[in-house]
């Protein structure tokens, strides 16, 4: 009866070791981030976005170009002009302020939607492959690598290049 008992209880700490083994097995890790940058249309993505943005800085430097010309200007002639007439001009400069930052707003929502637009199918890319890796290789759980203190799982980072082909 001794034995039996001794048996059972070396069977069950087997058993809970394996399962303990398994189950850590079948973690990994992935910094998303990183393979979202090694990525092509990522740098795609970048540079288009920063064509853009350059763009608008063009346009709000010429804008900003215009509204200092015209501020020198209505100083320079206040003195000859009337009291009404330069306060027409001050509500004219005021006028260009706001249309200048409400398209300084504008042109920063474009970008972001922008932004949101082409990145959203790279995300989504590296997700279903990420996926697609974890599945093949009968991982449970995939953690983010970036914000992880302690990596001690597979780290998917080589499959998951090898699945996108980069």
């Amino acid at each position: 009866m001794k034995h039996l008992k001794t048996l059972l209880f070396a069977t069950a700490l087997f058993i809970g070791a394996t399962s303990f083994t398994a189950a850590q097995s079948k973690l990994a890790h992935i910094n998303t981030q990183e393979l979202i940058k090694a990525m092509p249309a990522y740098t795609k993505a970048q540079a288009e976005i920063e064509q853009m943005g350059k763009t608008y800085e063009a346009e709000i430097q010429a804008s900003l170009k215009e509204l200092d010309k015209k501020l020198k200007q209505y100083n320079a002639e206040a003195e000859a002009q009337t009291q009404e007439e330069n306060q027409k001009r001050m509500q004219e400069v005021e006028g260009m302020k706001q249309s200048l930052g409400q398209f300084q707003q504008q042109a920063q929502k474009d970008l972001q939607e922008k932004e949101f637009n082409l990145l959203k199918p790279i995300t989504e890319e590296a997700k279903a492959a990420i996926e697609k890796v974890a599945a093949a290789q009968g991982i449970n759980y995939v953690f983010e690598a970036g914000s992880l203190i302690v990596k001690k799982g597979k780290d998917l980072m080589a499959d998951v290049k090898a699945e996108l082909k980069i």
